[in-house]
């Protein structure tokens, strides 16, 4: 059942209208044991525009390694001018749901199922614990089944759209033209309560993406609500380091899969399918190594910086498997 393709949701269930053909779903990353193992739903970032695959195999391999049964999630975002509104979080709360509901089949413990975001990723995971209880489904089978983690780990997590919010995902997932009432209820730091579920969170001081302020004013709001948390800030580092090693360095992510939706949204272009010129296809596939062409993303010297930081910053997966075995048992 690894590298199983899990679809969320039936083709008349999902309406957003720049998906052509896109529809969210799971990879898994499961082991053939029949071993009951607590669960690991991974949550890449991308700005709400892309579903990053540096944020997806990597961290998948290693909560895999260290024991648990885990799923990568493939979720709607939008990389021109769709806004989403809810649909994330509908596509994580199904994917939640539907991991509980089918627990046997991957011997997964659905009282220890937890999710780990990273950036706009982060923003999705947190978005769910904290208005879960705000997501129905409308599949009668899932009806019963919580969509609440049992804890969730935020790495360098967008929060707020407040002073320091990461404007292009808040755009991306609203619009430009979103309300008060919107930008207020994805600023989640203002919707923690003592049920929120148990929070691990960590960012760099010199993150110059999303700013360190969205992680603290996340971690004092759970503490204010009396919610288990822990909060790790590193001294050093760039944004978006998912598993900060030598194979994300170099951009060794496999199979970059996570980028289904740009893939056919950039071949309905070349298609002649939309009202965007095929040039623009033709970009998109370059931009995001969809050609076949492995693209570099640092300089040599900056490869020599980042790499003083992997030390201290490459901790982070072995801190927090440390901090829920603490929390679960």
């Amino acid at each position: 059942m690894t590298g199983e393709k899990i679809i969320l949701w039936q083709e008349e269930e999902y309406t957003y209208p720049a998906a052509y053909g896109f529809v969210p779903f799971l990879t898994s990353y499961i082991h053939e044991d029949k071993t009951l193992r607590p669960c690991m739903l991974v949550v890449p970032g991308g700005a709400y525009r892309n579903v990053s695959p540096s944020e997806a195999h990597l961290p998948a391999e290693e909560f895999y390694r260290a024991g648990f049964q885990v799923f990568v999630l493939a979720y709607t975002v939008n990389l021109l001018d769709e806004p989403l509104k809810l649909q994330p979080l509908h596509d994580i709360s199904r994917a939640v749901r539907m991991i509980r509901r089918h627990s046997g089949r991957y011997n997964t413990d659905p009282g220890r199922v937890a999710v780990c975001g990273f950036s706009a990723g982060g923003h999705l995971c947190a978005s769910l614990c904290v208005h879960y209880g705000d997501i129905t489904d409308s599949d009668p089978a899932y009806r019963g089944i919580s969509n609440k983690p049992d804890a969730a780990i935020l790495a360098y997590p967008v929060i707020t759209s407040g002073a320091y919010a990461h404007r292009d995902s808040m755009t991306a997932l609203l619009g430009a033209d979103a309300s008060e009432e919107e930008l207020s209820y994805m600023s989640l730091e203002k919707h923690v309560t003592a049920d929120t579920p148990p929070c691990f969170l960590w960012q760099t001081v010199t993150d110059a993406t999303v700013p360190v302020e969205n992680s603290y004013l996340f971690a004092g709001a759970l503490r204010n609500a009396g919610v288990p948390f822990a909060h790790h800030v590193f001294s050093e580092g760039v944004h978006g380091m998912s598993v900060a090693s030598e194979r994300w360095l170099e951009r060794d992510f496999g199979v970059p899969y996570t980028l289904e939706q740009i893939r056919l949204l950039a071949e309905a272009m070349l298609d002649g399918k939309t009202c965007y010129p095929p040039e623009q296809g033709r970009k998109i596939l370059d931009d995001f190594g969809l050609n076949g062409k492995k693209k570099e993303k640092w300089t040599p010297d900056m490869k020599v910086q980042i790499r003083r930081t992997f030390a201290e910053v490459g901790i982070w997966p072995e801190l927090s498997r440390r901090w829920l075995e603490k929390i679960w048992n």
